[in-house]
């Protein structure tokens, strides 16, 4: 009894000595323990996602992959999995196991090393967050207090979620949720029990036990998971044979893309950068929502795309990019085998939809590729015959008569699968570059953008960045001042030459109508809409040209990058794609200056909306929407002074827009009657003959020696602008001689605007397709919309000749629209009138160009 009780009362002094000791060592140790109340609100550092308008992935930035889940999203045979490994006791304990602090003693005294650590699922979490991982004792003792302290801030529920979503599982997967986007590429909800449990085992050792690195470890790790889990109860032996034996299918995965538009991503992490900075951009999980829509961003690529190679093979074909082996001087070769191609191939760059391939036999008119992927592929003579040689931008060799006119074995070449023609052919990286942008005109919200045939080859965006003459799309803004100053649309200039002599150069200035054919007097529609070069010299004379600049600003343009010249009223400004979109978008939505923009609004990473674009609009073009202005602008700022007006400023009028597009729709349809010799064509004809609406608007744009072309307009509910030229600003696009295969083997709807076109290069031949094939689809099943006819607008017959009102109802007239009282007053004389039936010059087509 009297060792009993000395020996309870050890017991006794040694309990009260550790309380005080414990104590003590708090206190001791309590100034450097971190606060754990940041915990209730911690924001975990999760990467910038970039989405569609219609919600498809388009680029994520920031290092670190994390996807936040809550509690109730992530699986349950993954929680099994965890707590059955890391912490069994997890809800029972009080954030240090007594169980598991005695099981890492004795194994210390038994081995004398520390090689089991005790630490529950809340001491990670607090070494996670406020302590390094070293295994020292004073690091233990500062983890147990914090774990205590998380314990008393924080359920248990909240610290388990807030674990599965911070710990990092290996190769840059932060979380559960990046961690089963990364190894199995997808959403931690389809991952099956193995799949689980390859997971859970990562959260031991993620760099040596993950299954890219080391499989076989990640197997082992895996099977003792599965035995955990059995020995715990959360599954049976049946499961545990199945999951141990299944093939996971683990590879390293990336972002999963589903809208590539690298040039659309790129300007919107420029603007988050600009908004947050850089490092809160690529961490703080915004998931920002563009204008684009999926269908018209793939659109606008496609397009593009398919128009430069249309451009870049009716120039000829430039040869194999190298050589690997040839035929010596007995005709043999020594061909590389299988492997050698892989290898050769897997370290060549490709640029969507062009594959690196090597010429492995050559036939009378066929080819066989080994391309990238391991294919071998037969091109036959429909993918082949095409490539005549290039001699220059303005000159191509003969047709090929077999393919070994084109290439020989071991030719490494490019390759990609035509989808208008449904096969593979030989293809080459196109030389010249091009931008399009498409815009809502109704608030500027851009629906599509192109910077280049790839990112991946030049980030250059030639959309926004690249300055370049625009030539005749400048033309409608020049005739829209000359509205604002008195002309009309029946007004008649005279299409004769200039020859003026400049002081200052000492020259004789020739502007020059394209091709160089003129017509006398000749009304102002007809002359935008066959772009005669000479009327708009003319006009910028009668107009001023402070007044052209003046009005010009209106829609936008800097007037430092307007020359004080007459050659503007040709094109000499340099513009971006983006600006000259925005402004035709005030001739579209009747008058009103939009601003454009590419983010509708950016959510945080739980899908609550942060901000969301609030542009300025136009109104609908209807006697509506202009009370509803008057309205909103009467009623005043009740709420808050500062607020500001939502509809954007009107800065010409919706009848100067009205007239103006008026114009720009004859550019594309043309008028008259042919039979009776007074019909003619628009520069952009083409689009007339390939799309069968009557809402379309557009103007060519081609300046001297073909340098830059271009094509805009408008329809629909769409406003765009196709570009194409070379980067290098010295060459010109050229011109291109007939090439009979391309003729007779392209549908005819495609000789139109494809690849078969002769002749020189402008904007209706270069540009036009690829607006063409944007607008042909994108306005598919889209009701057609034409603004109506405003108040101030009236409508008189006019002589097609002389612009003067008539009696006629036969093809010498037709009717003109005028702002009210700008219409003529005079009627035709009997020695004024002129049909053109019983003239014998026929009517023309003009192409334009500066």
């Amino acid at each position: 009894m009297k060792y009993l009780k000395l020996f309870i009362l050890i017991i006794i002094c040694s309990a009260v000595l550790g309380t005080i000791s414990v104590i003590s060592l708090y206190f001791y140790i309590k100034p450097e323990l971190p606060s754990v109340a940041i915990l209730k609100d911690v924001r975990l550092q999760t990467p910038m996602k970039i989405y569609s308008q219609d919600g498809l992935l388009i680029s994520q930035y920031g290092v670190k992959r994390r996807i936040p889940l809550e509690l109730n999203n992530i699986p349950d045979g993954l929680k099994q999995a965890i707590l059955a490994t890391e912490d069994s006791r997890f809800y029972e304990h009080p954030g240090i196991d007594p169980i598991g602090v005695m099981r890492a003693f004795v194994n210390l005294v038994v081995t004398g090393e520390k090689g089991q650590g005790a630490s529950t699922i809340t001491m990670q979490l607090a070494r996670n967050f406020f302590l390094s991982p070293d295994k020292a004792w004073m690091r233990k003792i500062k983890e147990a207090f914090i774990s205590w302290h998380i314990e008393q801030v924080l359920t248990k529920d909240e610290i388990l979620t807030l674990y599965l979503n911070k710990i990092e599982l290996g190769h840059r997967a932060f979380g559960v949720g990046a961690a089963a986007q990364v190894y199995f590429g997808k959403d931690i909800g389809d991952l099956s029990l193995a799949q689980l449990a390859t997971i859970a085992g990562l959260f031991k050792a993620p760099s040596t036990l993950n299954p890219i690195s080391n499989p076989q470890r990640s197997l082992e790790r895996r099977r003792v998971v599965l035995a955990r889990m059995l020995d715990e109860g959360y599954i049976n032996r049946q499961e545990f044979e199945q999951a141990a034996s299944e093939d996971i299918q683990a590879k390293k995965h990336g972002a999963e893309i589903e809208l590539d538009a690298p040039y659309l991503a790129d300007m919107i992490y420029a603007e988050m950068v600009t908004r947050y900075g850089k490092e809160e951009a690529e961490t703080g999980g915004y998931q920002v929502y563009a204008t684009v829509t999926s269908k018209l961003q793939r659109l606008a690529q496609q397009a593009t795309i398919r128009n430069l190679h249309d451009y870049d093979e009716r120039h000829g074909f430039r040869g194999p990019l190298q050589q690997l082996w040839q035929l010596d001087e007995n005709g043999e070769t020594e061909a590389w085998n299988e492997s050698q191609m892989r290898e050769f191939l897997a370290e060549q760059p490709s640029f969507k939809p062009l594959l690196p391939a090597i010429v492995t036999r050559v036939e009378e008119q066929q080819i066989q590729v080994f391309t990238q992927q391991g294919q071998y592929l037969d091109i036959n003579w429909d993918g082949l015959a095409w490539a005549r040689p290039y001699v220059s931008d303005t000159r191509q060799g003969d047709e090929p008569k077999v393919a070994a006119d084109i290439v020989t074995e071991g030719a490494l070449v490019w390759v990609r699968f035509n989808d208008e023609t449904d096969f593979w052919q030989l293809s080459q990286f196109p030389d010249a570059s091009a931008a399009f942008i498409a815009l809502n005109p109704a608030d500027g919200a851009v629906q599509a953008i192109v910077g280049g045939y790839s990112f991946y080859q030049s980030q250059f965006n030639r959309a926004t960045q690249a300055k370049r003459q625009v030539g005749s799309n400048i033309k409608p803004f020049v005739y829209s001042a000359a509205l604002e100053h008195g002309f009309t649309l029946g007004s008649i200039m005279n299409d004769a030459p200039i020859n003026q002599w400049d002081r200052k150069s000492g020259v004789v200035w020739r502007p020059k109508n394209s091709p160089e054919v003129y017509d006398g007097p000749i009304r102002m529609r007809l002359a935008l809409g066959r772009s005669k070069n000479v009327v708009s010299v003319r006009l910028l004379r009668g107009v001023g040209i402070d007044n052209i600049i003046q009005h010009l600003a209106r829609f936008g343009f800097n007037p430092d990058d307007i020359p004080r010249d007459e050659s503007l009223a040709l094109g000499s400004s340099s513009l971006t794609p983006m600006e000259l979109a925005t402004g035709f978008a005030v001739i579209a939505n009747g008058g009103y200056a939009v601003t454009p923009y590419i983010i509708e609004r950016i959510d945080n990473e739980f899908g609550e909306t942060l901000w969301h674009a609030d542009p300025a609009i136009a109104p609908p073009l209807n006697g509506e929407a202009q009370e509803l202005m008057a309205q909103e602008s009467t009623e005043g700022l009740t709420e808050d002074a500062n607020a500001t007006q939502h509809y954007a400023p009107s800065v010409i009028s919706k009848e100067n827009a009205f007239l103006t597009r008026e114009m720009m729709t004859t550019a594309i349809t043309g008028g008259g009657n042919w039979s009776k010799k007074t019909y003619w064509q628009g520069t952009g004809w083409r689009a007339n003959n390939m799309m069968d609406r009557d809402d379309l608007a557009g103007k060519t744009g081609t300046t001297n020696d073909s340098k830059d072309t271009w094509f805009s307009g408008i329809g629909g509910n769409l406003v765009a602008t196709a570009w194409v030229g070379f980067d290098d600003m010295s060459r010109s696009l050229g011109r291109t001689s007939r090439n009979q295969y391309l003729i007779n083997k392209n549908p005819q709807k495609f000789n139109w605007m494809g690849n078969a076109m002769v002749g020189p290069e402008d904007g209706a031949r270069v540009a036009q397709p690829a607006w063409i094939r944007f607008m042909r689809e994108a306005l598919d099943g889209v009701p057609e919309s034409y603004p109506p006819v405003p108040e101030g607008i009236v409508t008189v017959r006019i002589d097609r000749t002389t612009g003067k009102l008539t009696q006629r109802t036969d093809h010498t007239a037709r009717f003109e629209y005028f702002m009210k009282g700008t219409e003529p007053t005079q009627y035709v004389d009997d020695e004024e009138f002129i049909d053109p039936f019983e003239q014998d010059t026929p009517a023309q087509e003009t192409e334009d160009i500066f």
